[in-house]
């Protein structure tokens, strides 16, 4: 994957994801995380997979550390978050079997963890209930009931629910929480990490920042966007700090 890191790469990547929808740009990042020789579709992974590798291309682009902000739940002030991405990656690369299987009542079913394509397909517009069974119908393989197959569509309502806590224990890299603690009040609590939203917002900060390094410096002295981006971080700043003392 290294060798595609390049800020050119970046670059292409950012100017891409700008006009795609979200679950596109979730798989712009991570064909740049997984390479051309993964052995798997990259929308065919699973979440926790994905995150996995999404957590290793933040870790080699912007550092083995992440900060941010949240908001205490119980105080409602502002609460630094500072973390190593080893603290959290390895939990979302557990890996688990790729299928399961559980019995709810008369029911057999088999199910897999779900993917990109999946989410992509839910319906936008259509409420959690909604998107919960739609994920349900393309997750389950397989349903039984005394041996006689049973369409995933006619599946009873209240399985939904337990079915997602099956799913979660089947992928559990594909909800990442973070153990948070208030220095104001002392409130303890967990809260989720979308490795997609933070990474895109530092990608998109550090794309504006690059091509205004590239603006100065190619209107001082004329050279290409190429050449400039070919020049190490260090010396890009060297030669800003010559125009801008």
């Amino acid at each position: 994957m290294e060798h595609a890191l390049t800020a050119a790469a970046l670059l292409d990547i950012w100017e891409r994801g700008r006009s795609q929808p979200p679950v596109e740009r979730t798989l712009s990042l991570l064909a740049l995380a997984t390479g051309p020789e993964t052995p798997s579709p990259p929308a065919r992974i699973s979440i926790g997979q994905r995150d996995a590798k999404l957590l290793k291309l933040r870790e080699l682009v912007f550092g083995p550390r992440l900060t941010g902000q949240t908001d205490c739940p119980a105080c409602r002030r502002p609460v630094e978050m500072d973390f190593a991405v080893s603290d959290v990656c390895d939990t979302a690369a557990i890996e688990r079997p790729e299928t399961g299987q559980a019995r709810f009542g008369d029911l057999e079913l088999q199910f897999r963890p779900p993917h990109s394509d999946d989410l992509d397909s839910l319906p936008a517009q259509a409420g959690l209930a909604a998107q919960k069974r739609a994920l349900m119908e393309r997750c389950v393989t397989k349903a039984s009931r005394d041996g006689e197959q049973v369409p995933v569509g006619e599946l009873p309502d209240d399985l939904v629910d337990a079915l997602s806590e099956r799913l979660a224990e089947l992928d559990p890299g594909g909800d990442l929480q973070l153990a948070l603690t208030c220095p104001h009040c002392g409130q303890n609590w967990r809260a989720p990490l979308d490795i997609v939203t933070f990474l895109w917002a530092e990608l998109d900060a550090w794309a504006v920042r690059v091509l205004r390094e590239v603006h100065v410096l190619a209107s001082a002295y004329g050279w290409r966007e190429s050449d400039v981006l070919a020049m190490s971080p260090c010396r890009r700043q060297a030669y800003l700090e010559m125009i801008q003392p």
